[in-house]
């Protein structure tokens, strides 16, 4: 009798156990059916004035990071009110993820899209249903292909510095540290991106001002990883190697890695471009020499700004805009 007892006790609490997990699930499975979600990174900031969606490339990227937070307190602080939704890949290379997105903000009907597209060429036909759909549309950090645009019957104004004069003031300073005739090594962005090419071009042009000698020029696709692989393989394929020139810091911070595990840290010199914070202690450091400030935290803020002229009709034909580009050195991060 007192086992039967003790069972119909245990038998009673496994069913109100049961009983409440189901009433949890339930409540949650309510929860979903309405929407009552965690909020996702696009949600807007902002209950007044126009809707302005900022969509940029890898987040996992701190120069895009740093622009979206620039963006964030731009929206708090402006005198102009607007709602602003944040919206970035994972992956710089996955294009059809930022064509996503600009679809789902075309389908949301935001008033304008400022847009750091992955690719200068696969973004312009959605980005021109965005138009046809009544949204400005402003390109800001790496300009659209002029060919694609003109072909397409598109005028969306470019916000942004100049990448080729960026990179040849890095690389102007680079050859005041080298000898004539030193080989030096180019890690490339993406190669069908406008501020890839043009930054190629400026160390191209920089280098061959000063004689040096170009031995080996890759793309590692803006990656960190990729580069480290790249400049390893570069380091081992050319010995007497000088310098390596990356078209962005993680590509710089790959090479240095690549550098140090070559045991070479005090023989080949880095330079980068984009200023983020890791490279600028590696410059204190005396490990990265250069870097270019395209000011990231102000850039999309640029285009938003224009953006804001373009629906307040305060601009009557769109045309493009240069923003500030610095040379970076211990000596500039010193004053």
């Amino acid at each position: 009798m007192i086992e039967a007892d003790r069972l119909h006790k245990i038998q009673k609490v496994v069913f109100n156990i049961k009983k409440h997990f189901l009433l949890v699930g339930c409540v949650i499975g309510m929860m979903q059916m309405v929407g009552c979600t965690a909020p996702s990174a696009d949600q807007s900031q902002g209950t007044e004035g126009p809707r302005i969606a900022l969509v940029m490339k890898s987040l996992a990227n701190e120069f895009f990071s740093t622009m979206a937070e620039g963006a964030k307190n731009h929206q708090k602080t402006s005198e102009k009110p607007y709602q602003l939704l944040v919206n970035g890949i994972k992956d710089e290379r996955d294009l059809s993820r930022q064509v996503a997105l600009v679809e789902e903000m075309i389908a949301q009907g935001v008033d304008a899209i400022v847009i750091a597209p992955a690719d200068s060429k696969a973004l312009v036909p959605v980005l021109r249903r965005a138009t046809e759909a009544g949204i400005i549309v402003v390109n800001i950090d790496n300009k659209l292909d002029d060919e694609v645009l003109k072909s397409s019957e598109l005028t969306i104004p470019f916000v942004g510095p100049d990448n080729r004069k960026g990179a040849r003031l890095v690389g102007d300073y680079l050859a005041e540290q080298l000898s004539e005739g030193d080989p030096v090594a180019v890690l490339e962005g993406i190669r069908t991106s406008f501020n890839g090419q043009q930054r190629r071009l400026g160390f191209e042009e920089a280098m061959e001002a000063a004689g040096m000698k170009i031995v080996d020029s890759q793309s590692a696709q803006w990656e960190m990883s990729q580069a480290n692989v790249i400049a390893s393989a570069m380091l081992s394929e050319h010995p007497d190697l000088t310098a390596i020139l990356a078209s962005n810091d993680s590509m710089a911070l790959g090479a240095l890695a690549a550098v140090k595990a070559a045991g070479r840290a005090d023989k080949v010199k880095i330079v980068g471009f984009d200023n983020i914070s890791a490279v600028q202690q590696a410059i204190r450091d005396g490990q990265i020499l250069a870097t270019a400030d395209q000011h990231g935290d102000q850039l999309a803020v640029f285009g938003i700004e224009y953006a804001l002229d373009l629906l307040a009709e305060n601009e009557e034909t769109p045309v493009d805009r240069e923003t500030p580009v610095d040379l970076i050195t211990a000596e500039v991060l010193k004053q």
